[in-house]
């Protein structure tokens, strides 16, 4: 038996999954989940970070990668940074975005969304633009 996805979004699906079940052989390894962020909140999450990168608010100058670890922090995910092991940096650690669900992942846009209000930043994005 391969593995099996299957989005429990109708009854028919929810069957299928309860017979997949029932025909799995023992020891087999059921993961239930949420659904993961969407691609289109992936794409808006980059575009968002790159205009606060762009926006440099305080004079910080940072990368769209470490602003995201200040804003999942911001957001309350724990995203630590450590120091590199040839001690040229730091290297972030915990949290991901990729392992964010969908509703994770829209508290950390609007943890973007407040930050950028605050401080003034520019929306490339023109339903951003309307947002704000």
């Amino acid at each position: 038996m391969n593995g099996q996805t299957i989005i429990l979004s109708n009854p028919a699906n929810r069957i299928r999954a309860h017979r997949l079940i029932e025909a799995a052989p023992d020891r087999a390894v059921l993961n239930v989940r949420e659904a993961n962020r969407s691609s289109d909140q992936n794409a808006k999450l980059w575009a968002m970070l790159s205009d606060v990168a762009r926006a440099k608010p305080g004079g910080r100058v940072l990368t769209t990668e470490n602003w995201k670890c200040l804003f999942m922090n911001a957001a309350g995910f724990n995203c630590t940074f450590v120091p590199a092991l040839d001690g040229t940096g730091v290297v972030p650690l915990g949290f991901k975005s990729s392992r964010l669900n969908k509703a994770e992942f829209s508290d950390l846009i609007e943890a973007i969304y407040q930050f950028g209000a605050q401080h003034g930043v520019e929306w490339t994005d023109p339903a951003e633009r309307k947002a704000a």
